[in-house]
């Protein structure tokens, strides 16, 4: 399961992309909104949403199997 970006909140920064330890997030080109390129390939370490300068507008879909290691 891999991060919804909100495009309404999104400033198209490009900072989860150059964060995402996996390559999940691909922006083609600078003031676009990042895009979902590899999902499958997410470990939810949630870096995306923490260094997001706008608070909302990456969220972060955890497995239910994973769901215990976050609580």
């Amino acid at each position: 399961m891999a991060p919804i970006i909100d495009p309404n909140e999104c400033t198209s920064c490009g900072i989860c992309v150059e964060v995402c330890p996996s390559g999940v997030l691909h922006q083609e080109q600078e003031q676009v909104v990042p895009m979902v390129k590899y999902p499958y390939e997410c470990w939810h370490c949630a870096a995306c949403v923490m260094e997001c300068p706008v608070s909302g507008a990456i969220h972060l879909r955890i497995p239910l199997p994973q769901m215990i290691l976050y609580k």
